[in-house]
């Protein structure tokens, strides 16, 4: 063990390092720290991790401050580090406005600066010359703010300061959707100022997320206000989109030694160990050279071949700094990190031993480790090119990299023992990849009213009434994203809180004190005010089983998640007698302790408060100022004529509830008197302004969203479908149809009478008839065209197909709903959000058909139903993408209109009829069937559809689980066998036997056959889902360096693609898919992907070249023709036709062709 005199001897080296290497920079005003002596400019993250060696510094003497110099010492590096903190949080306390601006535009134009003056805290740079939006650099200010605060450090001092870290807060919780120029501030590898997704920037968000959660500010001293909150689903999306993305950097990037940060110190973001271990070792593989690793594959920066009067590269230059890619010494001092907290004792000394060959000794002693090493100008082309890594560099850039410098420091505290992780790591981050028990989902079941009650308890459910609760109040989801709204605000920084987002089901999760009163809140997708999803009871069952799933792999607070389900009137049966034999079938699961692969504990609410997740919002409590407590007093007086013993907050969440509702415009049956409307105007006026000032009381912003108004109303939403502005320009196909269909009255003159038709309305009792009549309404009039129905001036066809969509809600008609919905442009509040997901996990979406682009506007009568189905599908694709990531493997872009013709054709051959009839079987079919015939779509899997004997061929269909139904036969990899069969050349070519004319020729049968067209069947699945084989975009990458392009339907896909591409990139994948997209029908997309596979099969052989441009549907014609009904598999024929097309390009020696 060592004694205290060596101890203060090494301490004392260490603090003669920092002193002549960091703190000899920091600018005695601000405690900034300049890039270097010739930059002035003060780095946010330079700053950050250039300061962690001072702070390790005081911290190891804080062990030893026995004496009264060691204390002083410990204390003065401590304030150093205080004093640079603060100086960051002056520069973005500075720029307020953007944080404010950010939190809704998340443009790169209003973000934080990435650099300030090391002097003046001002920013340097406009907002236009930099690539300035860096969520990583704000994201590490945050994670050491919290790190440094839970080791005893005091760096914010006021309740101005906490509210402006949680903005910042918000202003980084959105990192998994946001767009950012990186760590290393380029954005695309091309340097051409375009941002992408980078999981350094996404990985670093969500740690500090989880570092800041839940923690004071103010230390030991602080109370419920200095607090920071944090919304648990929006780390959880961070975590996903990270797992999804690694060991992918960026769509640019196919690896990035940044991703050392994220996978280990400071992060510790990652909490898969297999994950963790492929990242950091392709990083080795592909980035790691004799002096460090360079930052990402073909990096140009500071290297020879660098054009340094041009800010960007052109595409093909990044060919040029393939193998000369500079390398940084600071990456092993990661490395070195690493194995500290790993516990590799072998992995510390080997980069110890390398980092001190790079260092530089300086003329007093001191080691400096250079920012990089480059290769010599003049050995590039002679040599490096030629041998990589066999030429000695030379130190360039900054000398110290005070970054680099901070860490080197840092690991050497670490690894001689004067130092332990725990005090660099006091909230427990290096943990992230441990063991963790199993949760345990605790629900709470709801009676919505007493005869509910009544029925479950006689089914042997244990429920609780409304009543039976309290004191616990109960309350939608939106209205806790409503209380959230609130969180954060400051009037004197003009900082509005946070943003409306809609919470997710770990927020719901959690029990809320608001002014000692207990809160739980229901889930957002059993709310049936949003969308029609909720109306479907088998329906919410698989939402709450995706849900269940969800949180068992993401809970990740203390204690255990607990879901309250209310059951309501609309679970019930047709007659209102009975529970839904669905719902009821749930019940009973979740009471025996398992649903949906998850374990459940059902209880009451009191008896989960002491095992449950509790946040106290105390940003809810009145003001110490009284500035709040005067504003409720003023606001209570417009709620006299409510009861005097309702307190405030549930007078204003009753309200607020009661707002958020959609208003019933029922068809009138008696009028109301002039006097009565005149009533029930100052009624409805009272209320309003009393629900105004209630929510200004709460600070809450746009209160005008809180008043009562439809929910149906006509809303452009962000992610939407193309759609007609003016509806009566339609094509007269459809009108003249339902002309005919409906006998509309017509006037002498041969034109429609739009008032008989109105009364036509009035007089039909019929739903899909007023459905129809309203449809020719909307069309040709407009859906803001009034009616006058009954002389009542307001009852516009919006009104009208609103009370409809409440009637066939409840008659459960899902064909006249989507048709309704469509109409009405209808979007679940998910929309938004079920796009982020899918675009965050790098998949893109397109909604129409192929080849693009072929938008079409939704107005005919058969894309208004699809226009609410590809909405659906949508959330369906985000809910599984969620749970089931890998079954979207290899998919890039996801296109929901062959999706929705897949699933057509899967209708037509299972239930033997028409394609027009499957059409209506698949518009008419509940949203849970719809959901389970996508997800066995998606999976490959071969199944029926049955057909129980009441339905007739246009009805809903009813897909029966029956045993044997469903086959797990997955396409895509039972040809993956196929090919590696061929490949080896053995005789496995007979299991491939299939009828060529499948290819083109849909075959049809009165009796469906499992194995009639099955591969036609597949390849159709796997054509309009854009499935390819794994590693297929890597192969194709290797052909187009043995020939000049790739030609496909006349869009050439060129071998200069390599030279800005490398092979694992997204980018390359995309283009590749854009060329093959223009393919419209997706069997013969297919059978070109399965023509390249072969062709790939040769760039692995010594060939030079295959050919110049190389036409692919040449080769499948060519497969076509020579044996239309052969005895030979499909791909016997397409060996055939490739080795026939590049037989010129073959050795000499090659066998013949028989």
């Amino acid at each position: 063990m060592r004694s205290r005199s060596d101890y203060r001897t090494r301490l004392e080296h260490y603090v003669w390092l920092v002193n002549n290497s960091i703190l000899c920079h920091q600018n005695p005003v601000t405690g900034l720290l300049p890039a270097s002596l010739e930059h002035k400019d003060a780095w946010v993250r330079d700053n950050v991790y250039g300061i962690l060696a001072v702070w390790g510094l005081g911290l190891a003497y804080r062990k030893v401050s026995d004496r009264d110099e060691d204390k002083a010492k410990s204390y003065e590096f401590e304030q150093s580090v205080v004093k640079l903190m603060r100086g960051l949080l002056r520069c973005m306390m500075r720029q307020a406005e953007k944080v404010e601006k950010f939190k809704y535009s998340q443009s790169p134009s209003d973000a934080l600066h990435a650099k300030y003056s090391s002097t003046t805290c001002e920013a340097v740079v406009k907002d236009s010359d930099w690539g300035h939006l860096q969520i990583d650099a704000t994201s590490l200010f945050l994670l050491f703010l919290a790190q440094m605060t839970a080791s005893g450090l005091h760096i914010i001092f006021s309740l101005d300061e906490v509210n402006f870290i949680q903005n910042l807060v918000f202003y980084i919780e959105t990192a998994y959707k946001v767009a950012d120029f990186g760590i290393w501030e380029r954005g695309d590898k091309t340097n051409r100022g375009i941002p992408e997704l980078n999981a350094s920037s996404v990985g670093m968000a969500k740690a500090a997320l989880e570092a800041v959660d839940e923690l004071d500010l103010f230390g030991a001293k602080g109370g419920p206000e200095s607090v920071i909150h944090v919304l648990s689903d929006e780390v959880q999306h961070c975590q996903s989109i990270l797992n999804s993305m690694l060991p992918r950097a960026s769509n640019s990037k196919e690896i990035d030694s940044s991703l050392l940060t994220v996978i280990s110190f400071p992060a510790f973001a990652v909490d898969n160990r297999k994950l963790i271990s492929v990242t950091k070792q392709q990083i080795i593989e592909k980035l790691q050279g004799r002096y460090g690793c360079c930052r990402f594959l073909r990096d140009g920066y500071k290297t020879p071949r660098e054009d340094s009067k041009r800010p960007y590269y052109e595409p093909a230059e990044l060919k040029h700094f393939e193998n000369i890619e500079c390398e940084w010494p600071v990456f092993w001092a990661y490395m070195v990190l690493d194995g500290l907290f790993s516990g590799n004792t072998l992995q510390v000394e080997e980069y110890r031993e390398a980092l001190e060959r790079v260092a530089i000794k300086g003329e007093n002693g001191v080691s400096w480790l250079p920012e990089l090493y480059t290769v010599p100008e003049d050995k590039v082309m002679d040599e490096e090119y030629k041998n990589p890594h066999t030429v000695d560099r030379v130190a360039s850039g900054k000398m110290p990299h005070i970054w680099g410098q901070s860490l080197y420091i840092l690991g050497g505290l670490l690894a001689e023992g004067l130092l332990a992780p725990e005090e660099i790591d006091p909230m427990n981050r290096r943990f992230a990849a441990s063991f963790k028990p199993d949760v345990v989902v605790q629900v709470a079941i709801l009676a919505e009213t007493k005869e509910i009650y009544d029925m479950l308890t006689k089914k042997g459910i244990h429920v609780q009434s409304i009543p039976d609760i309290h004191p616990i109040r109960v309350q939608p989801a939106r209205i806790l994203s409503h209380i959230y709204a609130r969180l954060g605000r400051n009037n004197r920084l003009r900082l509005s809180g946070r943003p409306y987002r809609h919470m997710g089901i770990i927020g719901t999760s959690k029990l809320y004190i608001i002014r000692d009163e207990i809160f739980v809140f229901t889930p957002q997708f059993i709310d049936q005010n949003q969308f029609y999803l909720a109306l479907d009871n088998r329906m919410i069952v698989e939402m709450l089983r995706t849900y269940f799933t969800y949180l068992c792999v993401y809970w990740r607070m203390t204690g255990q998640p607990t879901v309250t389900f209310p059951v309501s009137q609309n679970m019930l049966t047709v007659d209102k007698k009975n529970i839904d034999p669905a719902v009821l079938s749930t019940l009973r699961k979740m009471q025996d302790g398992y649903f949906g692969g998850a374990r459940i504990q059902t209880g009451t609410l009191s008896e989960f408060f002491v095992t449950s997740c509790c946040t106290r919002l105390c940003f809810m409590d009145e003001g110490s100022d009284g500035e709040e407590s005067n504003i409720w007093l003023e606001s209570l007086h417009d709620l006299e004529r409510k009861s005097a013993f309702e307190d405030e907050l549930a007078s204003y969440l009753k309200q607020l509830l009661e707002s958020t509702k959609p208003k019933s415009n029922l068809l009138p049956t008696t009028k109301k008197t002039g006097l009565n409307r005149f009533r029930a105007a100052v009624q409805t006026t009272q209320e309003h302004v009393s629900l105004m000032n209630k929510a200004k009381g709460f600070d809450v912003e746009n209160v005008t969203m809180y008043l009562p108004t439809k929910l149906l109303t006509s809303s452009q939403p962000r992610i939407s479908l193309v759609y007609e502005a003016n509806p009566s320009q339609q094509s007269n196909k459809d009108l003249v149809m339902l002309e005919t269909n409906l006998n509309l009255p017509k006037t002498e003159g041969g034109l429609i009478n739009w008032n008989d038709v109105v009364q036509q309305l009035k007089d039909t009792s019929r739903l899909d008839l007023q459905v129809e009549i309203l449809y020719v309404l909307y069309t040709v009039k407009g859906i803001d065209w009034d009616t006058n129905l009954d002389g009542v001036a307001g009852r516009t066809v919006r009104v009208l197909l609103s009370e409809l969509y409440l009637k066939t809600g409840l008659t459960r008609r899902w064909g006249l709903i989507r048709y309704i919905a469509g109409m009405l442009k209808m979007k679940v509040e998910e929309l938004d959000e079920a796009c982020t997901s899918l675009l965050s996990h790098q998949k893109h979406l397109t909604v129409g058909l192929p080849p693009e682009p072929r938008e079409r506007t939704i107005s005919s009568l058969d894309l208004v139903r699809k226009f609410a189905m590809a909405i659906e599908i949508i959330v369906y694709l985000a809910m599984y993408i969620k749970t089931q990531p890998k079954m979207f493997a290899e998919m890039f872009r996801l296109r929901i209109g062959l999706i929705i013709q897949v699933m057509t054709s899967e209708l037509t051959n299972s239930l033997n009829c028409s394609a027009d009839e499957a059409t209506e079987s698949l518009m008419s079919m509940s949203p849970y069937y719809l959901r389970k015939l996508l997800f066995h779509i998606l999976s490959g899997k071969e199944f029926r559809l049955g057909q129980s004997g009441e339905y007739l061929p246009i009805s809903p269909v009813c897909l029966c689980p029956v045993a044997g139904c469903f086959s797990a036969v997955s396409s895509t990899e039972t040809r993956l066998e196929g090919f590696m069969k061929i490949k080896e050349g053995g005789n496995e070519r007979e299991s491939f036997k299939s009828d060529i004319s499948e290819a083109i020729v849909v075959q049809e049968t009165n009796a469906y056959d499992s194995r009639q067209g099955q591969w036609l069947r597949r390849r159709r699945l796997d054509g309009a889902l854009n499935r390819v084989p794994v590693g297929f975009y890597q192969k194709i990458w290797k052909i187009l360096q043995k020939c000049r392009g790739l030609s496909i339907e006349g869009v050439i896909l060129p071998s200069s693609t390599t030279e800005e591409m490398t092979p694992g990139e997204i980018k390359f994948a995309v283009q590749v898919e854009t060329v093959l997209n223009r393919v419209s029908q997706p069997e013969y997309r297919q059978l070109l992907v399965e023509a390249i596979l072969v062709l790939t099969l040769l760039a692995d052989k010594d060939v030079a070249s295959i050919g110049g441009i190389i036409e692919v549907e040449r080769i499948v014609t060519q497969h076509l023709m020579l044996a239309p009904s052969g005895r030979f598999g499909t791909m016997t024929y397409l060996l055939k036709a490739c080795a026939m097309y590049v037989k010129e390009f073959l050795p000499s020696g090659a066998c013949s062709l028989q």
